[in-house]
């Protein structure tokens, strides 16, 4: 059974202190080419998290329940491992649906890389990010990114090689970070479609201060191979 932990105040650097949450790892699908090699949430502080979801974790009820809760117009992550509810690839449609209720006034958003070519899969998806909750559809490299966009159904994030990871460029931009326009720094797909690298992934600042991730919009955010596994990452991104 899919379980769900809730953290009220992240300790994450790069997320910054929002309420953040992890699904158990069952959620996540087979399609996914990070879950066996690659993947930033099984080392580290997280993949320890992650690992108790499945003694401690909430069911579905009490995860939106919780969400509900949570002040209006808060800014929060779902899913800082793991995936939307349903086992593998497939959707739980109705347990999505209560998510996106519960978020209802709030600013959620998430990422996914449940296979967005299955219909049912493709409907949920539209409808969350109509509803006020932001899905991502996750690629695996840039030509991916231009396929998941061709869908029209949510805004896209792909992950790079580490090749493309900044160092510092301390003073570039001036807080808060609201125009991404400013992040796009001439990267592209091999459709044209520009990307801006994620700044949380080479400057100081972080998912709270940025927020681009939770609107809808047609640049792509890329995010450099990182973590324990980084370099099999990075591999399949290029």
């Amino acid at each position: 059974m899919i379980k769900f932990r809730v953290t009220l105040k992240s300790k994450n650097k790069k997320t910054g202190p929002i309420p953040v949450t992890t699904t158990s790892a069952d959620s996540c699908p087979p399609s996914c080419p990070f879950r066996e090699a690659g993947c930033y949430a099984k080392g580290g502080p997280l993949a320890i998290v992650w690992r108790q979801v499945d003694d401690i974790g909430i069911t579905i009820k009490e995860f939106c329940q919780t969400i509900a809760s949570l002040p209006m117009t808060t800014f929060w992550r779902h899913n800082q491992a793991g995936d939307l509810p349903g086992e593998g690839e497939t959707i739980d449609t109705k347990a999505l649906a209560a998510i996106v209720k519960a978020n209802k006034g709030r600013r959620g958003f998430t990422y996914t890389h449940k296979n967005p070519f299955v219909k049912r899969n493709a409907s949920a998806i539209r409808k969350a990010n109509r509803g006020g909750f932001t899905i991502n559809l996750s690629g695996n490299n840039l030509e991916h990114a231009d396929t998941l966009a061709d869908l029209g159904i949510a805004p896209i994030v792909t992950v790079l090689p580490k090749e493309y990871e900044r160092t510092s460029h301390k003073g570039e931009y001036t807080e808060p970070l609201t125009d991404y326009r400013k992040r796009v720094r001439g990267l592209a797909t091999p459709q044209g479609k520009a990307v801006a690298i994620c700044p949380a992934t080479y400057m100081d600042t972080n998912c709270k201060a940025c927020q681009l991730c939770q609107r809808q919009r047609d640049v792509i955010v890329g995010f450099p191979a990182h973590g324990v596994a980084h370099k099999k990452a990075s591999a399949i991104a290029a």
